[in-house]
């Protein structure tokens, strides 16, 4: 959101000090700054979680696309670990949308109500705005009158200006105080809105992760019966790939 101010003639006398105006302007440009942020983390907590989602039913569809392929039939070793590892990508997945799910109900929507806020806040802002020009307006027109000669028009005319200024003097000051004092407040609010939504996400994370070294810890287990470190499965798998590579079909011509 921002605040632009309309551009009209000045009246001689400051009806709001320099003072006020710096303090309504910084008080503005936090909220506004409050806005832009959270309309960011709830546009990166969407996709968060939809990139969550999209690697999950991913990681099942890789594990059933394995469990189908034809040496499942031919070898029942290899079953046994496809099938193990389609297991876990489906537990995983289930425990992932419930997170998903979590996040969605305790982060996401509560950034979307926070930022449904704002509009109200930007009319209002807007609503003082308007009445700090209607107060100049009049004010002018006032100074005006008052720089005429006192003719019985003139007198006539600056009373009735002065009695159009009044009600829009009020209505500006009854604004402009209550912004001055709510804005403060508002911002201030954000640290008791949001903790308990940062904590409900920190909690659906470790939860999550804490399934998900029980469940990988119990698939390694079950395929890793040979015990082989990396390096010596590394050593294993090129040992075999230089086996094919001996075959003729593949041979450099």
């Amino acid at each position: 959101m921002s605040w632009m101010p309309f551009k009209i003639g000045q009246p001689k006398k400051q009806i709001v000090s320099k003072t006020v105006e710096r303090d309504f302007e910084r008080e503005y440009d936090k909220l506004q700054k409050l806005e832009d942020q959270t309309k960011k983390l709830h546009k990166d907590m969407k996709k968060s979680t939809e990139a969550d989602i999209a690697m999950s039913k991913a990681a099942v569809k890789i594990s059933g696309d394995l469990l189908s392929n034809p040496l499942c039939e031919q070898d029942q070793a290899f079953l046994e670990s496809m099938t193990a590892l389609d297991t876990a990508m489906k537990r995983m997945d289930s425990f992932n949308q419930e997170k998903v799910n979590q996040i969605s109900k305790t982060v996401i929507d509560p950034l979307k109500k926070y930022s449904s806020v704002f509009p109200s806040l930007n009319m209002a802002v807007k609503r003082r705005e308007q009445a700090l020009q209607d107060y100049k307006r009049l004010q002018s027109k006032v100074e005006k009158y008052e720089e005429k000669e006192k003719t019985g028009p003139i007198m006539v005319k600056l009373h009735q200006a002065k009695e159009e200024l009044r009600p829009v003097r009020e209505d500006f000051e009854s604004k402009n105080k209550q912004l001055l004092d709510e804005m403060p407040k508002f911002y201030h609010s954000r640290i008791d809105y949001f903790q308990p939504s940062f904590e409900a996400l920190i909690r659906a994370q470790v939860v999550y992760f804490t399934e998900m070294h029980n469940i990988f810890s119990e698939l390694t287990d079950q395929i890793d019966q040979a015990g082989l470190t990396d390096e010596q499965r590394e050593r294993e798998n090129e040992a075999k790939l230089n086996e094919l590579r001996a075959l003729s079909i593949v041979a450099d011509d």
